[in-house]
């Protein structure tokens, strides 16, 4: 990678660092699709009394099978299930013991360090392009930032349940990001920075 490529994917990702804190701080949609629990300190103490100290990922109604359970157990469970998920409520929950802390350095970091992986792969992708125009290289990004949008969140709302106004608002802030490293690209790798077209 060139020292312009790798100058432009290190400033794209302060941005993008940069954009995503505004998102969710400022602007309102790091919230939207999100609501409180109602009467959350008896949802909270039966979850505390149920799961104790175990952090997990935990969906409810839960099939009834053990983990060695055989195919054919797990095949009759799954008959079952959509009797359980009729007549239950259901979905998931990340769940922590208490202690946990609402923003860490750690986290700031290993989310600044996210987004530089990120912007690393795709100013590494856009270099083995032969794009050279400012509106091809920003164009390029963004349509990167299209595919890592789909890739979790439709799947996430689709299999999931998360909600529609939620998917959308987390794709947006994804895509912007993604639209503002194809800017730095842009502005940053310049014409000459393009592989040479062939003879």
């Amino acid at each position: 990678m060139s020292k312009r490529a790798l100058l432009a994917a290190v400033v794209g990702a302060i941005v993008m660092f940069l954009w995503a804190s505004l998102a969710h701080t400022v602007l309102p949609l790091g919230q939207v699709g999100i609501q409180e629990m109602p009467n959350e300190a008896a949802v909270l103490a039966a979850m505390r009394a149920s799961m104790g100290d175990n952090h997990g990922f935990y969906f409810f109604p839960g099939m009834g099978v053990p983990a060695n359970a055989s195919r054919d157990q797990q095949h009759a469970a799954m008959e079952k299930y959509g009797e359980k998920l009729a007549a239950n409520p259901s979905g998931f929950v990340i769940y922590h013991p208490p202690g946990m802390k609402a923003l860490t350095p750690g986290q700031l970091i290993t989310e600044f360090l996210t987004e530089l992986v990120e912007a690393l792969v795709v100013v590494w992708l856009l270099a083995q392009t032969r794009i050279t125009s400012f509106g091809g290289r920003v164009a390029f990004v963004t349509v990167a930032g299209v595919m890592a949008a789909i890739t979790t969140n439709i799947p996430y709302w689709n299999w999931y349940g998360f909600p529609v106004n939620y998917t959308i608002s987390y794709m947006s802030i994804e895509i912007i990001g993604y639209l503002l490293v194809g800017i730095a690209a842009g502005l940053i790798m310049g014409r000459g920075s393009a592989q040479a077209a062939p003879a």
